[in-house]
């Protein structure tokens, strides 16, 4: 009898803490787990979170680069993690959304193992050309295309990456066969294109603005539904042909599944409150970046959206990575 009623004793006084817990969140350090080397957009983002979530907050966000394997590393990590809000992912397009296309296996479930916070930022990107081949726009692209079935080329980030299924995707529309050359990300890629070994790529608008400002690469198609600020005199794939086509790369929050309702609220509201902070707005949009925000139920439904997208353009290019 005594064990029985200690043992009530004891759950409703763990009860008591961990409700208490989740209503003074956060009281401990946090970490911030990106599936990137720092430098990237993603590592800036959430360093520039993290660093107004520890002023607001007194406690420290941790800031975590797990890069390899495409992002399993770092997902992988977080899905095991406790889900306390102690714990959480600089979600984004290739590891969230694009992997679960091109591997037959992940030791994850993309959408059932992750709580979405919110959708912070939407990176166009930009399809360039060498500046001496003479490709102005997407029209002109298909037809060199066209031309020279297999001989023209494009740099990737690697098989299986945003760029490369986006590439995959208008090649599909468009009928065009375009040999796909992979790098290890965009800057040398366009490298490449700038010296003439390649022909195209895909990058985002943020490593590539300089060079076609410079009048090193051509831009030919911007690939949002709207038009770029930065690029406002180049046209959208959609524009160009190809109503159907949207292509972005972007960039969200999220922590373990299970973590409770009330924290994963707590850090919604902290990240929309620093999204909209003139410091934030004005460094994020000098990435190239697009700042949303979002209620965790539609980033949620964004991420689904996004992954079938994927999957079907993979599965239509033949794009697997085991």
């Amino acid at each position: 009898m005594k064990k029985t009623v200690f043992f009530i004793i004891a759950s409703l006084l763990y009860v008591t803490c961990a409700a208490a817990s989740v209503q003074n969140y956060p009281v401990k350090p946090i970490r911030f787990v990106i599936p990137y080397p720092p430098g990237g957009a993603s590592d800036v983002t959430a360093r520039l979170l993290g660093i107004k979530m520890t002023e607001t907050w007194g406690q420290q966000v941790v800031i975590d680069n797990r890069p390899g394997a495409n992002g399993i590393i770092a997902l992988d990590l977080v899905s095991k993690a406790t889900g306390d809000g102690y714990t959480i992912l600089m979600a984004n397009l290739g590891p969230n959304a694009i992997n679960p296309g091109v591997y037959s296996k992940l030791p994850y479930d993309a959408e059932k193992s992750f709580a979405p916070v919110t959708l912070t930022t939407i990176v166009p990107q930009v399809i360039v050309a060498n500046a001496s081949i003479g490709v102005s726009n997407l029209q002109q692209m298909i037809a060199l295309a066209k031309s020279r079935p297999g001989q023209t080329k494009y740099g990737n980030g690697g098989n299986g990456s945003a760029n490369h299924l986006a590439m995959e995707m208008l090649k599909g529309m468009a009928g065009i066969d375009i040999g796909a050359i992979p790098y290890k990300g965009d800057a040398p890629a366009l490298t490449d294109v700038m010296g003439g070994q390649i022909q195209f790529a895909l990058p985002t608008v943020l490593a590539a603005i300089a060079h076609v400002k410079s009048g090193r690469l051509k831009a030919v198609a911007v690939t949002p539904k709207k038009r770029v600020s930065s690029l406002p005199d180049t046209a959208t794939v959609a524009e160009s042909g190809f109503p159907n086509y949207e292509s972005v790369s972007w960039g969200g929050v999220m922590a373990p599944a299970g973590t409770p309702k009330p924290v994963i609220a707590t850090l919604n509201a902290e990240i929309l409150r620093i999204l909209k902070l003139p410091d934030i707005s004005e460094k994020l949009s000098g990435l190239g970046a697009d700042i949303v925000g979002s209620t965790p139920e539609e980033f949620a439904q964004y991420l689904k959206a996004e992954i079938t997208k994927w999957r079907s353009v993979a599965k239509q290019a033949n794009v697997r990575l085991d």
